[in-house]
């Protein structure tokens, strides 16, 4: 007994010890990343004839959220670059003599479109500035040679390719593995376009479905082919026919002849065209500068507050009632009602990139909003990616809404998912159960049986509750009859242009826009712009919380398609049973 015991205490011990190591492992890699990012004009210099350098590579992420110690592992293992960073690099250095042009090292970013199309948008205008834009690839993806399209040069590895293929994907459905084992998922939906539960339910795309999707690529695409024809000073029926012929397996020879490319170089041959386009010798390094250290270097981003200015409050992410990730309601309904008190914030631009959520958590928001148009402030939406389901519920009550061409938004809809174990547990484990309960339905809905026709007619009544209010919410917002907002609704999803056409955005432009617009209104600068949340905080802090998170940092090492598939299965046993989302898609 005696020496079980001691065995026992000396494992627990050595658990403990190598605990703290990774804690302590983890707090230097950190802080390393925190001194390398916050030490200002000691580490980061930025000399003349320097380039902004994009790394095009990885998942783009619009921010980094605060407290997020994963995201800063992540960040500083792949160098991607945020959006946020892109763009204000782009826009400071337009006006800066050291900085003489863009490099853009398209190297396969994962990122949505309506993040590209604010991406180019800023890239011209810095080229409006006069300076130029290179653009290097070994094998251009379809998403990168759009953006590569914007440079003066385009190069390309001599034995490389470009990929033009228009857009497709395949959607994964579970119904046949889980009925395999034994497990059926119990449905109660408003909408016939609302597709978020059909993976677990079919084994195909309904038509409903399929129509919408087929509707919202063929715009996207139009888009993406329209840009890089007028890019590249082609037809966009050359493009679309390029795009039918799979030209990703053509000789590199090919892409000069056709006009997507300009040249065919080696990587080490393109940086010494980098350098000639910045007047430096063949023996010197060259000046590339990341948009976090421009921004560092400069001290550009001002997130002190102090004066008079417009808040950028962020919400990325999916919705929900509690945790870490993403827009978590009670965190954002804190944030709302701290900026509508305070004194120096004279307007908001909410900039919602989410593909919705918990019902209950976008109802919290939408109030809290609310209670911050009360105090006389106006507020604008600015929507990015995504702003569909929970991420329009959030965003409908704005004084004005904006919103990119290809951003994904409407699917105004609810649903909810129970599931039904018993096939599994009781039918293929054995495992049987007796209910004793004092009144129907004590025991609640637990999954470990279907549920009944009354319990299943009272979460159908919940469901048309909320589709109720979701409704009453767009309509009053956006000064529409609540009829005319349901016969566009149904959980169908539009993209910028054509919500537009049907009321439910005010104009279609970026978040720059939308700053623009408010500050005009306001007679501020535009530059009087804080962000929210504060991206800084206590390093060790970040450790503590994520130190439980082993599981997160084993699914670091998975490919953007497999944690896909591992988020919607954790969304599933984690989240509220009754959901405003759609399933978000990103563009390569």
């Amino acid at each position: 007994m005696l020496k079980r015991f001691f065995i026992s205490m000396l494992g627990t011990m050595a658990g403990l010890w190598v605990a703290l190591f990774l804690l302590f492992f983890a707090g230097m890699l950190a802080l390393g990343i925190a001194i390398g990012k916050g030490s200002g004009d000691s580490m980061v210099k930025v000399e003349k004839h320097s380039a902004l350098y994009f790394d095009l590579s990885g998942e783009v992420a619009e921010r980094v959220q605060p407290a997020d110690f994963m995201q800063l592992l992540q960040q500083a293992e792949n160098n991607t670059p945020t959006l946020e960073d892109m763009l204000l690099a782009l826009k400071a250095a337009a006006d800066d003599d050291k900085i003489e042009g863009l490099y853009l090292n398209c190297s396969g970013a994962a990122m949505g479109m309506a993040a590209r199309e604010e991406l180019l948008e800023a890239i011209y205008a810095f080229q409006e500035s006069g300076k130029w834009v290179y653009a290097y690839s070994d094998n251009y993806g379809e998403g990168d040679y759009m953006i590569a399209t914007t440079a003066d040069c385009v190069a390309l590895n001599p034995v490389g390719s470009i990929d033009i293929h228009g857009l497709g994907g395949m959607s994964p459905f579970f119904k046949g593995l889980l009925d395999k084992v034994g497990i059926k998922m119990q449905i109660i939906k408003v909408g016939t376009y609302k597709s978020a539960v059909e993976p677990f339910i079919l084994t195909s795309m309904s038509e409903p479905a399929k129509e919408q999707m087929q509707q919202y690529l063929d715009s996207i695409w139009s888009y993406m082919s329209a840009t890089m024809a007028d890019n590249r000073g082609l037809s966009v029926d050359s493009i679309r026919a390029m795009a039918s012929q799979m030209i990703s397996t053509r000789q590199a020879e090919t892409f000069i002849a056709d006009g997507l490319a300009d040249t065919l170089v080696y990587r080490r041959q393109s940086d010494d065209i980098l350098r000639d386009y910045l007047g430096l010798d063949a023996d010197k390094d060259l000046r590339l500068v990341a948009p976090a250290d421009y921004l560092t270097a400069k001290n550009i981003i001002n997130d002190k507050g102090g004066s008079d200015h417009i808040a950028i409050l962020y919400a990325i992410g999916d919705i929900s009632d509690s945790g870490k990730e993403g827009i978590v309601g009670p965190d954002m309904v804190g944030n709302i009602v701290s900026l509508a008190n305070d004194d120096h914030v004279k307007g908001m631009v909410f900039r919602v990139n989410s593909p919705g959520g918990s019902a209950f958590a976008s109802e919290q928001i939408w109030e809290a909003l609310e209670y911050f148009k009360s105090k006389g402030k106006p507020l604008y939406v600015s929507m990015g990616d995504y702003a569909a389901s929970g991420g329009y519920y959030i965003s409908c009550g704005a004084d004005s809404i904006f919103a990119d061409r290809t951003t994904i938004t409407g699917s105004i809809g609810v649903f909810g998912m129970i599931p039904d174990l018993s096939g599994l547990v009781t039918d293929k484990l054995g495992v049987t159960f007796t209910t004793v309960e004092t009144n129907p339905n004590a025991a609640g809905i637990n999954g470990l049986e279907p549920m009944t026709p009354a319990q299943h007619a009272a979460m159908q009544q919940s469901v048309d509750n909320i589709y109720e209010l979701f409704t009453s919410r767009v309509a009053q917002g956006r000064g529409l009859s609540q009829d005319y907002v349901k016969s566009i609704a149904e959980g169908r999803v539009w993209v910028g242009t054509s919500a537009l056409r049907l009321g439910l955005v005010d104009a279609i432009g970026s978040l720059e826009t939308a700053v623009y617009a408010m500050a005009y209104d306001l007679d501020l600068n535009e530059t009087d712009v804080v962000r929210y949340p504060k991206t800084e905080s206590n390093i060790w802090e970040q450790v503590i919380r994520q130190a439980g998170g082993i599981d997160q940092l084993k699914a670091a090492g998975y490919d953007a398609e497999t944690m896909r598939y591992i988020n919607t299965v954790r969304r599933i046993t984690t989240a509220n049973p009754i959901q405003a989302r759609i399933e978000p898609v990103i563009f390569k």
